[in-house]
């Protein structure tokens, strides 16, 4: 994580408590858009507070979430919250793999508008091609876009809270993804935080309750609670899969607090320790993001530099885009750089150990097994 001097000053509630029942939202008035270019078109999704439409504004192409109901005053203290959060976060950050902020409007409804993302969530492209699996150059670029956007996360000290596939948005041409859905994300906090914040079946050990007297009290935990729900996301774009299929989310929840994690059969053994050591029931076990990207880009067979994070801004400024080096993967090219660096390391702390001595050597042997395993999931 970021120093302390380094996080931006995000004036983002820092709290989950909504014990105050008289939520005022305050947006800075310079994010707000003119309500007579926006024109809203077709839905593109529904969910059980909010609704998402495709629109224009400005004649640029849009994505417009409008909070239901459709009065503002009549919004829950809870949701106020969240559309406050989110909005202030979006605002805030700035990076290639984060869905860009474009603007907003508090009436006559709670109105999000970002760019528009053609290709859809992640998890309706999954979907789409089941049985079969995304080419594994895709699957890994996904999961290495993932991996930089929590990365610049984390560093300038926000927590997502909310990974999962129905929250990565890709573009029409489904070669890049976006994070999105900033309405669980918060400041990291040395203070207890909301428990079971998120959706059960990506959801860390440590933020479910395990004690029925424990309900509704806040718990410890911090950012590598989204390190965990990567390892979900990165298990479900190497097997097209549902984390915990045939279970509820109350068994799924139940599971993952027993330490029981989904079958590992079909991922291939030179990347399973990276994966066992994402969901490690111990946080502390669980890598750093930029340690996941570097893994990442090595396997892809491309030497990740990630850039420096200074946003030691002055009040009111945004941190500038954080645009990583841009990858062009080649699996033909794959080194045993990866293959060993994965499979001899089964802690977190051992990851990156022989990284620099193994990148000077290559083979093919990784891409072969890589590639078994993935037609097995075609059978």
């Amino acid at each position: 994580m970021a120093d302390e001097k380094d996080i931006p000053n995000l004036d983002v509630p820092k709290s989950d408590n909504l014990d105050s029942q008289n939520v005022t939202i305050s947006i800075d008035k310079s994010l707000l858009i003119d309500l007579q270019q926006l024109s809203i078109g077709p839905i593109i999704s529904e969910a059980r507070y909010s609704v998402v439409y495709q629109g224009l504004y400005k004649s640029q192409p849009v994505a417009i979430k409008v909070i239901q109901p459709e009065k503002c005053s009549n919004v829950s203290p809870e949701r106020k919250v969240k559309f406050e959060r989110e909005i202030t976060m979006l605002s805030r950050v700035k990076h290639d793999n984060i869905m860009k902020f474009i603007g907003v409007s508090m009436e006559p409804a709670l109105i999000l508008v970002t760019e528009l993302m053609k290709g859809d969530t992640l998890q309706k492209y999954l979907w789409s091609i089941r049985p079969h699996c995304p080419d594994l150059n895709l699957s890994l670029s996904f999961a290495l876009g993932i991996s930089r956007a929590m990365e610049y996360l984390h560093a300038i000290g926000i927590i997502h809270r909310d990974l999962k596939p129905s929250n990565l948005l890709l573009t029409e041409d489904k070669t890049r993804i976006k994070l999105a859905d900033f309405g669980l994300a918060r400041v990291v906090a040395e203070t207890e935080m909301t428990a079971e914040a998120g959706t059960y079946r990506w959801m860390a050990p440590e933020l479910l309750y395990t004690e029925p007297a424990d309900y509704g009290a806040k718990k410890h935990y911090n950012h590598k609670v989204d390190v965990y729900s990567f390892s979900m996301v990165l298990w479900e774009l190497l097997t097209n899969d549902t984390p915990f299929k045939g279970k509820t989310d109350i068994m799924a929840a139940d599971a993952t607090a027993k330490n029981l994690r989904p079958s590992t059969d079909n991922i291939p053994k030179e990347i399973l320790p990276l994966i066992s050591s994402c969901w490690s029931e111990d946080p502390a076990d669980r890598p750093e993001f930029a340690q996941i990207s570097d893994i990442l880009a090595n396997i892809l067979g491309d030497a990740y530099i990630p850039q420096m994070i200074t946003p030691d801004l002055a009040e009111g400024e945004q941190p500038d885009a954080y645009t990583p080096q841009t990858i062009t993967p080649n699996l033909s090219d794959v080194g045993q750089s990866a293959s060993q660096e994965i499979a001899n390391s089964p802690g977190t702390s051992s990851l990156m150990d022989k990284g620099a001595e193994n990148k000077k050597k290559k083979s093919k042997s990784w891409l072969c097994c890589f590639k078994s395993g993935y037609n097995d999931n075609l059978q």
